[in-house]
């Protein structure tokens, strides 16, 4: 029998999505590696049989691993190296129990990230798709005084929900733009960064959602954060006032979100993630005032392929009996000898 201890030198590894062409041929080259050149997503019999199968699983956000999929594996599984920064969609604890460790790719997609919150934050309130889709529709006749009139960034408030890597990020893009930086966290920045970002602090984020022009969610996804943003939370943003969203779907309850866009509860929305992805509220499709972009904040060329090196460098680290990298713990949780 094969001691747990003991790393095969040839490591049965299982991508359960395309990834990008280097990526998978640097895979393809350095393991026994089964990839998905279809890239259709696994069913959940086929993730079952895929972790069964496999030392080392490299799932995307799109793969529930939870418990019941995890007790699927056999004892060979010991690791599972997303190809992503959030691991929400990963029981990591059911996943430490059982002795498999687990990784993610943070950092890369940080300012990608950021680029792309600040192209909605710019985007929503100059009604930028509303214009393209009324050109290509044939709408529009030549310039006109009052023709989709929005609103000016410069000199608005920013309000920053979860002021992280990526929260950070974009308080220094909006700055260069003229917006006041506010935030809500847990806890306070440090001084330095509060200071260089010259950030406001709310503990209390009702009173910053009132007191906002705009609001940028950037938090992770927790049980605290789920339905962060409600019905009555968004009763508390001024009707001119938008929300940009490119953390995760249910951070914001879509249902309150569609009636407070139609019912000119705010002014405009952003959005890069859905509850239900991908999925999207119906009460959202039909509205102007809302951009429902199809989950791209990280889509560049650089970040794909950076997020792989990091998934390789992390399966090469533990079959080398290294430390892995980038190892995401359960609360409360150490690292174990054989990480």
């Amino acid at each position: 029998m094969l001691d747990p201890m003991t790393k095969p030198d040839n490591p049965r590894v299982i991508v359960t999505r395309r990834l990008p062409a280097e990526i998978d041929a640097r895979l393809a080259d350095l393991f026994d590696s089964q990839l998905n050149p279809n890239d259709v997503p696994m069913t959940r019999d086929e993730l079952k049989a895929a972790i069964a199968d496999c030392d080392v699983l490299v799932p995307t956000v799109t793969d529930q691993i939870d418990r019941e999929v995890i007790e699927a594996a056999s004892p060979r599984l010991k690791l599972i190296a997303n190809f992503g920064a959030g691991t929400d969609h990963i029981d990591v604890a059911a996943a430490h129990a059982r002795g498999i460790i687990v990784t993610n790719t943070p950092g890369v997609l940080t300012e990608d990230t950021a680029d792309f919150t600040m192209a909605l934050i710019l985007a929503v309130p100059r009604r930028l798709v509303e214009g393209d889709r009324l050109t290509r529709a044939g709408g529009f006749k030549g310039w006109t005084p009052t023709s989709l009139l929005g609103h000016r960034v410069r000199g608005k408030k920013l309000g920053i929900v979860g002021m992280g890597r990526i929260g950070q990020a974009v308080a220094r893009r909006a700055s260069a733009f003229g917006l006041s930086v506010h935030y809500h966290n847990r806890r306070p920045v440090s001084e330095p960064i509060e200071k260089e970002l010259a950030a406001t602090y709310w503990p209390d984020l009702d009173a910053m959602l009132a007191a906002v022009d705009i609001v940028s969610i950037n938090c992770p996804k927790t049980p605290d954060t789920f339905h962060l943003i409600n019905a009555e939370r968004l009763s508390k943003m001024s009707p001119s006032s938008y929300i940009v969203n490119t953390s995760r779907g249910d951070v914001i309850d879509e249902a309150a979100l569609a009636a407070a866009l139609a019912d000119g509860t705010i002014g405009g929305a952003g959005l890069d993630v859905y509850e239900q992805e991908p999925k999207v509220h119906s009460g959202l499709m039909g509205l102007q005032n809302v951009i429902l972009a199809p989950h791209m904040g990280s889509a560049t060329h650089e970040s794909r392929r950076e997020m792989g090196e990091k998934v390789l460098i992390n399966i090469r680290a533990w079959m080398d009996h290294h430390k892995v990298p980038d190892r995401v713990l359960p609360p409360g949780s150490t690292f174990s000898k054989a990480s």
